[in-house]
């Protein structure tokens, strides 16, 4: 009988405890496998984080290239009326600044602290925008998010749709102490909605590759399985599946077939199911 274990993720701690039966048994002792789940658990947190940071400098940047060419039928910004945006421009650079002020904005379902700050340079030849940002004092929900990266944009990838790639080095502290760095690639097609100047309507594709290391020392690596779909309305993932490895465990966390809910499963390498409400 496969396990089918149901955990409530409010704030996860790496202490998370659990139940499960199998007639194989499993090859992990019960304590270990909880705080592998749990971190397994805590990594989806760090996604959600990525991906809505990622959001958000799409918007803002899409609604800046819009007034800087004076589009009338340019992108409508998803963000709302806490969020504060600033552009210093100078010839050949322009920096934005989104502000989430210090007492909170909620944006796509989350409440946001601190700011975002982005510059980006243009390739014409390549047809690329090269997107440069930072976080400053940044929250996302209780977590605090530190890092600064690049978001790499092409206006066309071989399917003909926008494609943004982005290198990922975030740190994520938890209320309680849980800390998790994240390292790696992942690349996002704009598959629906890029044409139609209503940010509700997009919808992304994403794949790719990363590392999640614990304050512990454990590290996981993912691989993207099924592309993950993101629609913007949606506060978690729709569809995909990730491929969870470390030594001695490991399996695949998917994301359903395509319902906007917080339900998903991670399947361990020994076939047991454990059944995840997201956070």
């Amino acid at each position: 009988m496969k396990a089918m274990t149901k955990l409530m993720f409010t704030l996860v701690v790496l202490g998370l405890t659990f139940t499960s039966c199998s007639d194989d048994g499993s090859s992990l002792p019960e304590e270990e496998q909880s705080v592998d789940i749990s971190e397994v658990a805590l990594s989806s947190e760090v996604d959600a984080a990525a991906s809505v940071i990622g959001d958000i400098i799409i918007d803002a940047y899409e609604g800046q290239e819009s007034d800087a060419l004076n589009r009338t039928d340019g992108q409508q910004s998803g963000l709302p009326d806490c969020v504060t945006i600033t552009v210093v421009v100078q010839q050949g650079f322009r920096e934005v600044t989104v502000d989430f002020g210090t007492e909170g904005c909620e944006v796509h379902g989350h409440v946001l602290k601190g700011q975002i700050v982005f510059s980006y340079t243009r390739d014409p030849e390549a047809q690329e925008i090269l997107i440069s940002y930072s976080l400053v004092d940044f929250f996302f929900d209780t977590k605090n998010i530190i890092g600064s990266k690049t978001l790499l944009k092409q206006l066309s990838n071989d399917n003909g749709n926008p494609q943004f790639t982005h290198t990922l080095d975030l740190t994520v502290i938890w209320p309680n102490g849980a800390q998790a760095s994240r390292e790696g690639v992942k690349e996002k097609e704009w598959v629906e909605g890029f044409a139609s100047g209503v940010w509700s309507d997009n919808v992304f594709e994403i794949s790719g590759y990363w590392t999640t290391t614990f304050v512990n020392g454990n590290m996981h690596s993912y691989e993207v399985v099924t592309p993950l779909r993101r629609e913007v309305i949606c506060f978690y993932f729709v569809s995909g599946s990730v491929d969870v490895q470390r030594t001695n465990f490991g399996g695949v966390f998917d994301y359903g077939s395509g319902d906007c809910d917080n339900e998903a499963t991670f399947t361990t390498n020994n076939g047991n199911v454990i059944d995840v409400l997201l956070n």
